[in-house]
């Protein structure tokens, strides 16, 4: 039986006619799904968001660094998006990139990998390729999504196939993208191993096998942690060689020069985005079940979510060198989105830093060319809009606080009109002899 799924199943990759699903058109499904278009596969869409749906359908795109015209070719190759899960069935392989956040407590939230998983069983049918993308602890593919799976009546590797394959998007690194990107896999049987790596290997220029769904699973978690820890560890740095008069961005660039035995890590305000911030502790709760402390990773997470308070300190201090208060200035923020040339404000330590500022009385006011308007989202609202950059807004504001550094700024416009910069990512380092006060943070 499983010879003969597999066989099928491999006969329809090469028929030309095999359909690429996608569950979750977010920042990584939809890149994913482009991905299936641009490999030669007719690509189907699923999410529940109808706006995101409706947008695509008219080659539109919500995320800025996918070009409409883009979606206008996938669409050409047969690229839909739908809202309607019943479609589930046309789909031969379906991958799923919904979100697995943190809930109240720090806890693994799968309510959506669930959700998702249950809305697949209730279509499953022979010959279908199930691939969970979304990070998440070892375990969840044979623990969680299986079972549900198989509540269907059908057996894996023999009547479907399911494996774990983690979701390595850079968003907007135009230096890794796409099929470029090695592609790792685990099958939960080795019928669902070679089906994976039939499917990705048309995909990827590269695939990397590995045993099973729990090492690939780990093998995400590895990658994220180990930013995670070394980020934490130049934030550290960061402090204290701030307190020695030394500068650690000339510190980085000086140690980057060794060939071998150091990768280059950079300090920031706080840790953003959706894997950083959360995948660690996915880990962490996970561990506890086979009664180890995670002591490495709780205490980088404590350094990395201890930065804005760091940052507002900064600002308080630098205002207090001009004779201000905190309570009352005009304090205007460079930059809300998690990261350089995004439009992602997930885990964006903007969201804490404005909203402190607020409480300790400050005006606070924003820009940033890829956040209009700053969305509502899993903790809260601001209710902000962003300001354009003038030189009138720069000369109003008390201090100015550079929070993400994208590229489309003019610093030099920063640099000549405002009275106190606070940069908290060294972009301040190429304007040449700048008017303004600029405090690194």
């Amino acid at each position: 039986m499983a010879e003969a799924a597999k066989s099928a199943f491999l006969k329809k990759l090469e028929s030309g006619e095999f359909v690429g699903g996608v569950v979750g058109l977010g920042y990584v499904g939809l890149p994913l799904a482009m991905l299936f278009s641009e490999s030669g596969f007719r690509s189907l869409g699923f999410d529940v968001d109808e706006r995101k749906t409706r947008k695509l359908a008219k080659h539109q795109s919500y995320i800025n660094y996918i070009p409409g015209e883009q979606i206008k070719q996938a669409a050409r190759k047969g690229f839909e998006a739908t809202t309607d899960f019943s479609r589930l069935p046309e789909a031969d392989s379906i991958s799923i990139c919904v979100p697995t956040p943190l809930n109240e407590h720090r806890e693994p939230d799968l309510q959506y990998v669930e959700q998702t998983a249950q809305v697949i069983s209730r279509h499953l049918r022979r010959g279908q390729l199930i691939i969970l993308e979304s990070t998440t602890y070892p375990g969840t593919t044979d623990e969680l999504v299986l079972p549900i799976l198989e509540s269907s009546g059908l057996r894996v590797g023999k009547d479907f196939f399911l494996a774990y394959s983690p979701e390595r998007e850079d968003p907007n690194n135009t230096d890794f993208s796409g099929r470029d990107i090695p592609k790792v896999i685990g099958g939960q049987t080795p019928a669902c191993r070679e089906a994976v790596a039939a499917f990705y290997g048309r995909v990827y220029r590269q695939v990397i096998t590995v045993s099973s769904p729990r090492v690939a699973e780990m093998s995400k978690l590895l990658e994220n942690i180990y930013r995670s820890v070394n980020i934490a560890l130049v934030n550290e740095l960061k402090m204290v060689t701030e307190a020695m008069d030394i500068n650690i961005w000339e510190v980085i660039e000086a140690a980057r020069t060794k060939p071998f035995g150091f990768n280059a890590f950079y300090p920031g305000p706080g840790l953003g985005g959706h894997c950083i911030p959360i995948d660690p502790f996915y880990l962490t709760w996970k561990a506890r079940e086979y009664g180890f402390n995670t002591r490495f990773i709780e205490l980088a997470g404590e350094i990395n979510t201890g930065m804005p308070d760091y940052v507002i300190n900064k600002v308080i201090h630098a205002l207090n060198e001009e004779r201000k208060s905190l309570s009352g200035s005009k304090v205007l923020v460079l930059g809300v989105a998690y990261k350089r040339d995004v439009d992602d404000v997930r885990e964006s330590p903007a969201l804490e830093i404005i909203r402190k500022l607020r409480e300790l009385g400050a005006e606070v006011s924003y820009h940033d060319p890829y956040v209009p308007v700053y969305p509502a989202g899993r903790k809260g609202d601001l209710g902000m809009k962003s300001v354009p950059l003038s030189e009138q807004m720069l000369r109003k504001a008390d201090a100015v606080l550079i929070v993400t550094d994208h590229r489309n700024v003019s610093y030099d416009l920063v640099g000549k009109e405002a009275r106190l910069v606070i940069d908290t990512r060294n972009a301040m380092a190429k304007v040449k002899k700048p008017k303004a006060r600029v405090v690194r943070s």
